[in-house]
């Protein structure tokens, strides 16, 4: 890797934004002084997103409904969109599902054998969501994450059982059905058992749980909807609240020591796109949010703190929650700051937080868009 020295450009620090000269020497942060230098000055230099879930990714892996493409085309194509976003860790959060299709679990193999030969720019991982309903794909789960050391899991829990519970038929039925490749009537009786049933299976997740951490993963759960439901997961291992539904669990959860994941595209619309949904600020407001994700659109992280930052918020507390706070919950302490000896993961952009000129990746340029390559060749 090319030395270079990135010069004139606008860091935060622990007394507010400061301009600073920072290097690159052998994918990680140096001093300055060393290689080519990149004028950088009227931009920001920032730590590089860190992404503990985005599931943007699934629409470049199959285009259009059904019509997945070779995976590792998908794969670059993503990165691609990851990169021009300053992410420079991502999370490809893929569920292990009764749903079927690009959800179910042999697009999980599928995707993780993609992953474990896919060579790129940036540092893409897999987290496993995988859906509590069906208790037994929990020891193909399970093997999964052991074989390809897959770092983090979510437990979920998407069952209509209001629906179920009323006699209603389950909503989006029919597509559902398609992709798992059921009749409808097959896929409804389907749920309708993993609905009666999902005592039993809730109460072999601790034993799960326990597998899972053994193989060095991360386990947290999805959509917890009271600090109860919060309470049982920590006690089982799962530590990480991701998008907690009210705000007394993501209190509780943070009160206890729990990270906490909200969406940033919730913080951008003001709301939850999800009926009934709690809204991203009052968890921020509240001081419980540990790190926000892209969840489903990879621009959001840069848009969120671009509008925390007009709210008055510091630039550094800001872009905290979508560096430094992921990258710690995910247990990566050689990035999500800008720190001499840390790799060398940083995102240029330009002063009003409007867009991504530039993404720097363990030192490498992994993406540049026509400021940062005037910049470059200048």
């Amino acid at each position: 890797m090319t030395p270079l020295t990135l010069s004139g450009a606008t860091v935060p620090g622990p007394d507010g934004p400061e301009r600073r000269d920072i290097g690159l020497r052998d994918g990680l942060i140096r001093g300055p002084g060393a290689g080519r230098v990149i004028d950088l000055s009227g931009l920001l230099l920032l730590p590089g997103i860190v992404d503990p879930h985005g599931d943007g990714f699934e629409r470049h892996l199959a285009p259009r409904r059904g019509a997945a493409v070779d995976l590792a085309l998908g794969l670059a194509a993503a990165e691609a969109e990851i990169l021009a976003n300053g992410i420079t860790t991502a999370c490809l959060a893929q569920s292990w599902s009764w749903e079927g299709g690009m959800r179910g679990p042999e697009f999980a193999a599928r995707l993780a054998e993609a992953l474990a030969v896919y060579r790129g720019v940036a540092d893409l991982r897999m987290q496993l969501r995988i859906e509590i309903g069906p208790r037994e794909e929990f020891d193909a789960a399970a093997a999964l994450v052991e074989r390809f050391a897959i770092p983090f899991a979510v437990f979920n829990d998407h069952l209509p059982h209001d629906a179920v519970a009323k006699g209603r038929k389950p909503p989006s039925l029919e597509g559902q059905a398609l992709k798992a490749g059921r009749s409808p009537e097959a896929h409804r009786a389907f749920i309708e058992r993993m609905c009666r049933e999902i005592g039993a299976a809730r109460a072999e997740l601790p034993a799960l749980a326990a597998r899972l951490r053994a193989a060095g993963a991360l386990v947290g759960s999805h959509d917890d909807p009271d600090p109860e439901t919060r309470a049982g997961f920590r006690a089982m291992g799962a530590t990480v609240a991701e998008f907690p539904m009210a705000l007394e669990a993501a209190v509780a959860a943070a009160e206890a020591g729990d990270p906490v994941i909200m969406g940033a595209p919730n913080v951008t619309r003001g709301r939850s796109h999800k009926r009934g949904g709690l809204a991203a600020r009052a968890v921020l407001e509240a001081g419980a949010a540990t790190a926000l994700a892209s969840d489903y659109h990879y621009p959001a992280p840069l848009a969120a703190a671009a509008r925390l930052v007009a709210d008055g918020w510091p630039l550094a507390r800001a872009w905290t929650l979508v560096s430094e706070g992921p990258a710690r919950i995910l247990g990566l302490r050689d990035r999500g700051r800008i720190a001499e000896g840390l790799r060398g993961d940083l995102a240029v952009v330009a002063a009003d937080l409007s867009r991504v000129h530039g993404t720097f990746v363990a030192g490498r340029i992994g993406y540049a868009d026509a400021v940062m390559c005037e910049r470059v060749l200048a």
